[in-house]
């Protein structure tokens, strides 16, 4: 019997249904909460993201705004446009949309974002914050999964989560919000000997590498739910993810398919932090 396939719609129109309502009421106080998306180059890939995260502020009453700067803009010029808008009271989430051309150091521009305006939470006073466990900033990626999981009925706390994957922007900050959650985690890596023998103990699986198909049937312990973060372009171009999801899913007791969840879920989070970055600023003002 295949394992139930996790309805990833169903769970964003539910939380943007969620987020519009946080919004009116926000922009009825007085603050509507604003997002800035910067994007430097051509890159045909960053222009689609761009357009559906203007798009999806759009459905929900965020103000939004696009910048699409030349390649050749140089890593001075771009920072003293995230220095605006640091101080630009009617933005409260500034994304500066990745890859940069090479001769801009990523870094070095994350570092010059105001980290209450952060809302990837690459920047390290956000990193070191989900670290300690502090409220704040949740990176997208890993805090649509935590959605997903508590949505779909899953009870995190107790469970055995693996994930597969040791990123900055999803695998280590996955494991720290599963972490907080009370599960124990295991992290594996391309260094990692017997990894079958790892995953098949797995209660909850999060698999982010970015190598299609990787994961099979033999890797995934009967009943256990699978979450695919993977984005792949194989050379038949059709969209696919790290897990064998034909194969996976007669074994699994739950699990996403790529694509449907993760990608929308990671946008509907940024629009979340956009909103409790907005919430945040309208009680400092408050108090001050």
């Amino acid at each position: 019997m295949s394992g139930q396939i996790i309805n990833g719609k169903e769970i964003v129109a539910s939380i943007r249904a969620e987020i519009t309502e946080q919004v009116r009421e926000l922009t009825e106080q007085g603050t509507q909460p604003g997002l800035v998306v910067i994007i430097v180059g051509e890159d045909p890939a960053s222009q689609v993201y761009v357009r559906n995260k203007a798009k999806s502020c759009e459905q929900v009453g965020i103000y939004s705004e696009v910048h699409a700067l030349p390649a050749s803009t140089t890593q001075q010029e771009l920072i003293a446009l995230i220095h605006l808008f640091n101080k630009d009271q009617r933005i409260h989430g500034i994304l500066v949309q990745s890859p940069l051309p090479k001769h801009i150091n990523e870094e070095a521009v994350v570092d010059e974002i105001d980290p209450a305006k952060d809302v990837d939470c690459f920047h390290p006073v956000n990193v070191g914050n989900l670290m300690i466990g502090k409220d704040g900033m949740k990176p997208c990626t890993p805090a649509g999964v935590i959605e997903v999981l508590k949505r779909t009925g899953v009870d995190i706390a107790g469970k055995h989560a693996v994930v597969v994957g040791r990123s900055n922007i999803v695998g280590k900050p996955m494991a720290m919000l599963l972490l907080r959650e009370h599960a124990t985690v295991t992290v594996c890596h391309s260094r990692t000997p017997n990894m079958a023998e790892i995953t098949r103990q797995a209660d909850i699986l999060v698999v982010a590498v970015g190598k299609a198909h990787l994961i099979k049937a033999e890797h995934v312990k009967p009943g256990a739910v699978v979450i695919d973060v993977g984005m792949n372009r194989p050379a038949d171009g059709k969209l696919t993810g790290d897990v064998d999801f034909e194969a996976v899913k007669e074994v699994a007791g739950a699990i996403t398919p790529v694509p449907g969840t993760v990608g929308p879920m990671t946008i509907t989070m940024l629009l979340q932090n956009t909103v409790d970055s907005a919430r945040r600023a309208s009680q400092a003002s408050v108090r001050v």
